[in-house]
Formats: C-alpha cells, sequence, structure tokens
C-alpha cells in the first residue's frame, strides 16, 4: 500500500477524503474498501470465529447509529466547538479557495443528520443531551467489552478495533472547548490505553510529528505566523476580487447596473 497524503478534497472523485485507489476501483467508505479488499484476501477478520465476527458487526453498527452522530454534533452542531475550533482548523489545514466551502458543507451535513433523527423544532439542548447520552452509553459499552485486553478480540486488531480507534481518537485528542463527552471518554482508561497502544504502534511517525508541532507551538515565536500562512496577502487580494465579481454580477442581473455595446461604425455614422 502507498499513502499519498493530501488535503485537497477537490482531487478526489466524490469531493471527500480518503480514497482507495486500486486498478479500477475508486473507493471511499470504509464498509466498500473492506470489501473490496476481503475480494483479495485481505482481512482483518479472518482469525475470527463466526460468533465474533457477528459480534463485530453489530458493534459497529452500534457506533454507527449510536456514536457518529454525537460526533457530527460535537464538530459541526456545538456552538463553541464549531466557532472556536472545527471552522479554524478546517480553515486553515484545507487549501484555498475550498477551505471557504468545505467546513460549511460539513456544519450543513451535521444539521440533516442530526435533523433526520430529531424534530429540527426541538430545542437544541433536548437535542444535545439526547446524543450525548445515547454516546455515552455506547462509548461504556465498549469499555465493558475491551475490560483489560489490549484488542477486543485477541492479540491483534480486527476491523472493530479499527472503527472505534477511528471514532474515537480524534475525540480523545482534539482540544475542545466544549468537552463534555471527550471528559467521558477519558473517564474510561482502558479505552484511552487502548487508544494510545495503536497510535504507539501503527502510527509512531505522526505521534513524533505531533510532539514536534506542539513544541513549536508552545514557543513564542511570531515568525510562525507568517510561515503558516505565507500567500495570506495573494488570498485576500484574490477572494476580494472574487467578491468583487459576485457583486458586480448581481447588480446587473439584478438591472441595478445596465450595460450597453455601443457600435463604432454607428457612432461615425452620427458623427457624419
Amino acid at each position: 500500500m502507498k499513502i499519498n497524503p493530501t488535503n485537497n478534497p477537490l482531487r478526489t472523485p466524490h469531493g471527500s477524503l480518503p480514497v482507495f485507489r486500486h486498478e479500477s476501483e475508486r473507493l471511499t467508505k470504509f464498509s466498500d474498501i473492506s470489501s473490496h479488499l476481503r475480494k483479495f484476501n485481505h482481512s482483518a477478520d479472518y482469525e475470527l470465529s463466526p460468533k465474533q465476527c457477528a459480534e463485530v458487526l453489530a458493534y459497529s453498527q452500534l457506533i454507527n447509529e449510536k456514536l457518529s452522530p454525537a460526533l457530527e454534533y460535537v464538530w459541526w452542531m456545538d456552538p463553541k466547538n464549531f466557532v472556536e475550533f472545527s471552522r479554524p482548523l478546517y480553515a486553515k489545514l484545507l487549501p484555498f479557495p475550498t477551505n471557504f466551502y468545505y467546513p460549511g458543507q460539513y456544519e450543513k451535513h451535521a444539521k440533516q443528520l442530526l435533523f433526520s433523527l430529531y424534530n429540527e423544532d426541538e430545542d437544541p439542548q433536548v437535542i444535545e443531551t439526547a446524543v450525548y447520552k445515547e454516546a455515552e452509553e455506547c462509548i461504556t459499552l465498549l469499555a465493558t467489552k475491551l475490560g483489560e485486553k489490549d484488542y477486543f478480540f485477541g492479540q491483534s486488531p480486527c476491523s472493530l478495533d479499527a472503527v472505534v480507534f477511528a471514532h474515537l481518537a480524534p475525540l480523545l485528542k482534539a482540544p475542545l472547548p466544549s468537552s463534555v463527552l471527550q471528559n467521558h471518554l477519558k473517564a474510561c482508561t482502558n479505552l484511552t490505553r487502548f487508544i494510545s497502544r495503536i497510535l504507539q504502534r501503527f502510527f509512531p511517525k505522526d505521534i513524533q510529528e505531533s510532539d514536534q508541532k506542539e513544541r513549536q507551538s508552545n514557543k513564542p515565536d511570531n515568525s510562525n505566523i507568517d510561515a503558516e500562512f505565507p500567500h495570506k496577502l495573494r488570498n485576500y487580494a484574490i477572494t476580494a476580487l472574487f467578491a468583487t465579481v459576485a457583486m458586480a454580477a448581481f447588480a446587473i442581473s439584478a438591472g441595478i447596473i445596465e450595460l450597453s455595446i455601443e457600435d463604432p461604425a454607428s457612432s461615425e455614422d452620427d458623427d457624419e
């Protein structure tokens, strides 16, 4: 497997990351990628019994139904997290001009998901309480299932370990201003050790880079700002130009500004 890091969704078939490419296949969903790999005898679940495979499926479905909506709420619907963390983070990490577009799309997707599960006219506090309650119950069940084992089944990770890690690692590591669900996860110490174990075993390079960036960010050096945004003036100019063109187009379409094209030949005849 060759990994090509990118932060540009425009380079993908459907505008979303990650993308798994193999021969003519272009896949973005975890379930589709797993099914495709099984065709070539690649699976983390081959050593599991039929009963264990059924449990993997059941817990994965539980995570999808109970935990995923809460994470969407944490990232994109919690006002404090969205304004102070999620939107600025994605605006910084995504390339211009996608950083103006995708955070709003992610917020819109989260709202569509939550409002499909709860009444749109419901009190936001009621929705928050409901999604957090179900997510906390799910995390507690996962902690009980894991117990003191290194992984959920046996001495090596299976697909359930991957699903749990993918959902819980960002929740644990993100510096969230509003951290109700994060605090519940931190109280499940066996799950926090589980996340740290996978990070150290499978992502040692990422841990080193993260630690290095954290040390640099703690240094009071204003020169880092210019390094992080080397094309800030250019981006401002392009944004201003885009806004000007958009306003002009609106003014023309609304009839506020009228354009007339005069034929030079007819002007000469008039002069004569």
